[in-house]
């Protein structure tokens, strides 16, 4: 009897072993101790999946373990949200999300079953991405008071791009156009920025406000004509191009920030390893630097507490501008 209760009491303490270890590793900080999935809800191309990119390899650093961009586009970013929410809470998937999936989408899809602000928990932001209101070269305009009048003498005659309903590149062309009485045709594309961009070099579209870093390169190559940054202030990579708020548009600083968030239930302890991870990472010179080259601005949260009461004020303020513009819900 005594020989079958010593047998019964290492079988048990075989069961329990790798969750006490578990327990230790989880006290102790080994989190992580395997490759980490970073979902990015846009396709390649866009300014997502461009800031993903760029700090994939630092974050690999620092971590110790592989991170994998998963780029899960469609749905104006709802896809890829919903696949990180549903993820296992144990901060080995995390989402980049964005000013469109975290602060715009939930009023323009209220249906939508997953609520961000209930399902995830926001780590920390980690850029400012501003924006600008770009045209095919042939448009022939040089400036925003130049686009206004072309477009007032072409009523619905001009294509506008966006990513998607419930972009934020869409709203910005609402507001636009509800503040200069003007009027186009809206043309969404599945998948990101990326393929509006491609559509919109191609000629498909003759214009849409879209995300700097997607459009530097053909700016300045001559593909894509630039009329205004929105952003408090010009944009190094393409000093010549004014400021939305240079040329009258005071309202127009609308910046498409992002930053890292994981389903609720992630431990405290996760949530602040990834946090810590984020802001070492963005203060890396070589991350810095080829973010700015692309126009891309480095902003980091003082900690996930202040990057939660941030990404709720954000909420509250486009609900407000999505009722006041009357933009339609799905």
């Amino acid at each position: 009897m005594r020989h079958q209760r010593y047998l019964l009491g290492i079988l048990v303490a075989a069961t329990l072993l790798p969750a006490t270890e578990a327990l230790a590793q989880a006290k102790a900080g080994a989190y992580p101790t395997r490759p980490i999935r970073m979902v990015v809800p846009f396709a390649p191309g866009g300014a997502s999946d461009f800031v993903g990119r760029i700090i994939q390899p630092r974050l690999i650093e620092l971590l110790g373990q592989q991170v994998v961009v998963d780029n899960r586009a469609g749905a104006a970013g709802n896809i890829g949200v919903e696949v990180a929410t549903r993820a296992t809470p144990d901060g080995y998937t995390f989402l980049l999300g964005n000013i469109g999936t975290m602060a715009i989408n939930p009023s323009i899809f209220p249906k939508f079953p997953v609520r961000p602000l209930r399902d995830l928990v926001a780590s920390t932001q980690l850029v400012d991405v501003p924006g600008a209101l770009v045209v095919h070269p042939s448009v022939p305009v040089k400036s925003v008071k130049e686009f206004i009048d072309h477009v007032k003498a072409n009523p619905n005659k001009l294509n506008f791009g966006s990513p998607g309903a419930g972009s934020a590149n869409r709203l910005e062309m609402e507001i636009f156009m509800l503040g200069t009485g003007t009027r186009m045709v809206h043309v969404p594309y599945k998948g990101g920025a990326g393929p509006a961009i491609t559509g919109l070099v191609g000629g498909e579209v003759q214009t849409m406000f879209v995300t700097f870093s997607s459009a530097v390169n053909f700016v300045k190559a001559g593909r894509l004509r630039a009329l205004g940054v929105v952003a408090p202030e010009r944009v190094p990579a393409l000093p010549d191009v004014p400021t939305m708020r240079e040329q009258g548009f005071k309202d127009m600083v609308i910046g498409s920030w992002q930053g890292i968030f994981v389903p609720k239930g992630t431990p405290r302890g996760v949530v602040r390893k990834l946090f810590e991870a984020g802001v070492k990472t963005m203060q890396h010179p070589d991350v810095i630097k080829r973010l700015s080259d692309g126009g891309v601005s480095v902003v980091v949260s003082r900690s996930p507490e202040e990057f939660t009461k941030f990404w709720k004020s954000e909420n509250d303020r486009f609900a407000k501008v999505i009722k006041e513009a009357g933009i339609p819900t799905e």
